[in-house]
């Protein structure tokens, strides 16, 4: 069985509330649950000491059974020192979509022919006097 550290919502309309839970992976987000081992309640200043509440032992013992957590768990737990979050890279994300890139390179193609046609030389009426 694959475990995951995960949120659980809970809460009202427009006032979320979330458990940190350790559940199977296969079972709903709100549905079945192993253990619960923290709260996240996201409407409190990120400032106050109550904003996430984490049972370290338990999440340690989790960890040591081979719970992984979800990204946003992971940045909890990294903030509480209880597992190191791997920094995310993606040098993809930042570039053009096709379309854009098509449109970016047919306007450089445009510029290279006007300035090589501004670069050569017109050619040279030769003035013939009779």
């Amino acid at each position: 069985m694959s475990l995951k550290i995960r949120l659980a919502r809970a809460g009202s309309k427009k006032r979320p509330y979330y458990h940190i839970v350790i559940a199977d992976v296969r079972s709903p987000r709100d549905g079945r649950f192993i253990e619960t081992v923290g709260a996240w309640n996201p409407l409190l200043p990120r400032e106050g000491g109550e904003r996430v509440k984490l049972d370290a032992d338990r999440i340690k013992h989790w960890l040591g059974h081979g719970a992984l957590p979800t990204d946003r768990v992971a940045r909890f737990l990294d903030e509480a020192g209880l597992s190191k979050r791997e920094a995310r890279v993606n040098p993809n994300k930042a570039l053009p979509g096709k379309k854009a890139q098509e449109r970016i390179d047919a306007i450089k193609k445009a510029q290279e022919e006007a300035a090589a046609a501004a670069a050569a030389p017109a050619p040279a009426e030769e003035a013939t006097a009779s």
